[in-house]
Parts: C-alpha cells; sequence; structure tokens
C-alpha cells in the first residue's frame, strides 16, 4: 500500500483534491437545487427560481453529467484510475449541453452580470484544465 501511495506525485493529489471540492460544490448545488430545498434556494430572486426550475429535461441531464462526470472524474484521478479521462470528457458534454441551453433560453436579467458570466467561463477553464491534466499523467503513466 505505502508503494501506491509513494508513486503518486504530490501534483496529482493536489488537484484530486482541489477537483472533488471543486466539483463536489457543483453537485452540491444540483442536489439542492433539483430537491428544491427551501433553506437552499431561499438564496435566490424569484424570477432565478422560474428559470432554474424551468429547465428542460435535456439541459438538466446535461447538467447532471457536467457536475457528476467531475466528481467522478477527480475520485478516479485520486485513485490514478484511467477511467478519469472519460468521466472528464463525459463532464465536458454535459457542460456543453448546458451551457447551450444557457445560451438559447431567455435569461432572468438578474443572472445577466459580469459575475455569472465570469463564473460560466471559469466553470469551462477548470473542467478543460481537469481534462487536460488527467490526459497528460495518463501520458506519463501515472494512470493505470
Amino acid at each position: 500500500m505505502g508503494d501506491r501511495i509513494a508513486s503518486r506525485p504530490w501534483h496529482l493529489w493536489l488537484t484530486g483534491l482541489m477537483g472533488v471540492a471543486w466539483n463536489g460544490f457543483g453537485a452540491f448545488d444540483y442536489i439542492m437545487t433539483e430537491s428544491r430545498n427551501a433553506a437552499y434556494m431561499a438564496a435566490f430572486p424569484q424570477d432565478q427560481l422560474v428559470y432554474f426550475y424551468g429547465f428542460p429535461l435535456w439541459a438538466t441531464a446535461g447538467w447532471a453529467l457536467g457536475v457528476w462526470g467531475g466528481v467522478a472524474g477527480a475520485l478516479l484521478l485520486l485513485l490514478r484510475s484511467h477511467w478519469a479521462v472519460l468521466a472528464f470528457t463525459i463532464s465536458l458534454c454535459g457542460l456543453a449541453i448546458a451551457t447551450i441551453y444557457q445560451m438559447a433560453a431567455p435569461i432572468p436579467a438578474s443572472l445577466r452580470t459580469a459575475e455569472a458570466l465570469a463564473m460560466t467561463g471559469a466553470i469551462w477553464i477548470i473542467a478543460l484544465l481537469l481534462l487536460w491534466y488527467t490526459l497528460r499523467m495518463r501520458g506519463r503513466g501515472v494512470l493505470r
């Protein structure tokens, strides 16, 4: 067991743990929104609630693939599994589906802010970086 832990580069631990935390928050947000948790959703204005609750099934499915693919990818990365590449790829596909909906659907004015745009950009950048890093670790033989 000690050899398996020692063979992981330190940056794999850092990236994997940060990936679990980042994607874990996305999964938490997904669960709270889809379960319509009153305490959590109370932080959002009514126009945003109408928007979130009005997602069609295909957009919700994309969101689910995005967040759960990211969680799985980060956990698989920590386990040094080559399946992390597939999980992060699925996550990106889900993110693309959700983004298409966000670009096509009428968005409430309260969500058309620089902060919301920056958050969407950050999600894309982090998802792409996680896939890139995982591909590099696979190429270096770190993943099995």
